[in-house]
């Protein structure tokens, strides 16, 4: 009996450009004429969790836990979205997720769907999958202005200010503990767009556009690959 070898991140980055490849060229029946980006979505993550299954040993989580694959050593969640609107949803635990990150990565694959109705078959072009590691999972736009206000001296009550003006959803207390936090600590420059919701709503864009090197963001397939 063959053995599978563990699961590592360099690995799951090597599956995920194999898969891209491979899915590409593959002819869904399935999802001619689906329009229902999450019915695509879910088809594609079962496929690439089955993809890592059949050669690693891997833990698959549940969507019912939030996570994909919550092992410690991978703790990565895939994120399958379209092209025409790059984002998705995730569960929201703590309003700091929109500054210091989601707290796992995310492996994220974006496709351009095209219907072939002499065949009856749909195509997914993956134009864009990267992995984004959990310390770059903020949001670009909070990260970049609170590192700015950091610079020129902000104090705790300009940081709860701004946070409010954000509307952040916490409570008055909470904001002053994030605002110290905040004040004590070093913050990456996120590359999400975060909205907030009953649950984060992620959006993608600056991620799939993205030409230069960014320590964290691995642009594993692109039409348009840092050079």
């Amino acid at each position: 009996m063959e053995i599978k070898e563990e699961l590592t991140i360099p690995k799951l980055i090597e599956e995920a450009q194999l898969f891209c490849v491979e899915q590409s060229k593959f002819q869904h029946k399935e999802l001619y004429g689906v329009t229902d980006g999450k019915a695509v979505g879910t088809l594609i993550e079962q496929k690439f969790q089955k993809h890592l299954h059949d050669k690693y040993l891997v833990t698959v989580g549940s969507s019912a836990k939030g996570i994909d694959l919550p092992s410690d050593n991978i703790l990565t969640d895939i994120k399958v979205t379209s092209i025409k609107q790059p984002q998705s949803s995730c569960p929201f635990r703590d309003a700091k997720q929109k500054i210091f990150g989601l707290g796992y990565n995310l492996l994220v694959f974006v496709y351009d769907k095209t219907d072939d109705p002499a065949s009856q078959t749909a195509i997914l072009h993956f134009v864009s999958c990267s992995f984004v590691s959990k310390e770059r999972t903020a949001d670009f736009t909070t990260t970049s202005i609170l590192n700015e206000m950091k610079q020129v001296g902000a104090n705790c009550d300009d940081i709860v200010s701004f946070l409010e003006g954000i509307k952040l959803p916490a409570d008055e207390i909470t904001l002053k503990q994030i605002a110290e936090i905040i004040l004590a600590t070093e913050i990456p420059v996120g590359y999400l767009t975060i909205s907030n919701a009953l649950q984060w709503r992620l959006q993608y864009t600056r991620i799939v556009n993205l030409t230069n090197d960014v320590q964290g963001v691995e642009k594993i397939v692109s039409y348009n690959k840092p050079k």
